[in-house]
């Protein structure tokens, strides 16, 4: 019987690489998003094609009863929920006395509350009755080291930590683990706005020389996912060629 995993804000990025690595190694995938629903669909018809096994499912997983109607959703399709990333996200890059209280309780709201949505669901719904799964959480190196510029940002990445360090504990003697990748400079929108001059001096900074791409983020959660890292829980692996250490 295949597994089934669910990742948030899989419609492009970081997102849709994992959905694309789960689905091609034989995963029941739901891919969720809330509103990127072209790029959703593009993806369900590219994977569908391929003879995946392929939902999409549109949910903001800052509202608790669409995450809810989402996770219940996934176990009448597919039976269970075998492991749960959790990667949807928002940035934000303005200096901390710009930052106004709506941008940081929607930063909250999306990078922290989403997460707790999600994964309180996904455990009461299937993991803990089952005393099996695997959840893996998207932070970030700013979450490790913080960024200037991205007070918001690193912040509810460094509590995903915090939280994931802290579920790993309670959450391990029921066969359950809790894992974080936190990816270091990757290419993708949030990192598109950088000058060709801005993205060369971030290179030169990064010992391996090079900007990441998605998929190397992907292998990275496919591994946390896998019988080989059944070990494995409470950690954070970082993706970031060495930019920090």
């Amino acid at each position: 019987m295949n597994k089934t995993v669910i990742i948030t804000g899989a419609a492009k990025g970081i997102g849709r690489a994992i959905a694309k690595d789960f689905a091609y190694s034989g995963y029941n995938v739901c891919i969720n998003y809330n509103t990127s629903e072209e790029q959703a669909k593009e993806l369900c018809q590219e994977l569908a094609k391929d003879g995946c096994n392929i939902i999409i499912y549109k949910a903001d997983v800052t509202n608790r009863q669409e995450v809810d109607k989402m996770v219940d959703y996934v176990i009448g399709t597919f039976g269970n929920i075998d492991v749960l990333i959790n990667n949807a996200g928002i940035s934000e890059y303005k200096l901390f006395t710009d930052i106004t209280q709506e941008d940081m309780e929607k930063m909250v709201n999306v990078n922290i509350l989403g997460v707790f949505n999600t994964t309180q669901s996904v455990l009461r719904k299937s993991m803990l009755p089952r005393k099996d799964g695997t959840i893996i959480n998207i932070s970030s190196i700013w979450g490790m080291v913080g960024a200037s510029l991205e007070v918001a940002y690193s912040t509810t990445k460094a509590a995903i930590i915090g939280m994931s360090k802290a579920l790993a504990k309670e959450l391990a003697p029921s066969n359950i683990t809790v894992n974080v990748v936190a990816p270091g400079a990757i290419s993708t929108d949030m990192i598109s706005s950088l000058s060709k001059e801005d993205l060369e001096v971030l290179k030169e900074e990064i010992p391996l020389g090079k900007i990441g791409n998605v998929e190397d983020v992907a292998a990275s959660v496919k591994f946390l996912a896998s019988y080989e890292a059944r070990y494995i829980t409470g950690q954070v692996i970082s993706p970031n060629g060495g930019l920090v250490i």
